[in-house]
């Protein structure tokens, strides 16, 4: 998924859902988010995130449930791609 100011809008939604995590663009056009928090908040952000702001165009949101890392505090905008 990719669009003009997608991080943007993933983080807006995320922090109005009380999410913690980040998005971040990869090498290959698509974005990584990582959201930790109630899992009625990122079925609600998954959701969002397949409408994606206005301008942008997003093919496919893939979700993969994992347990909560508990290592963020608040939703940032990562401007690399790191492993993670």
């Amino acid at each position: 998924m990719q669009g003009v100011g997608f991080r943007n809008y993933a983080q807006r939604r995320a922090l109005l859902l009380g999410l913690d995590g980040y998005a971040m663009n990869l090498r290959d056009g698509r974005v990584r988010v990582h959201a930790e928090g109630p899992r009625t908040a990122i079925e609600e952000l998954s959701r969002d995130l397949e409408k994606g702001p206005p301008l942008s165009s997003v093919s496919g949101v893939k979700v993969r449930w994992l347990p909560a890392t508990g290592r963020f505090s608040g939703f940032d905008i990562r401007f690399a791609e790191f492993d993670t």
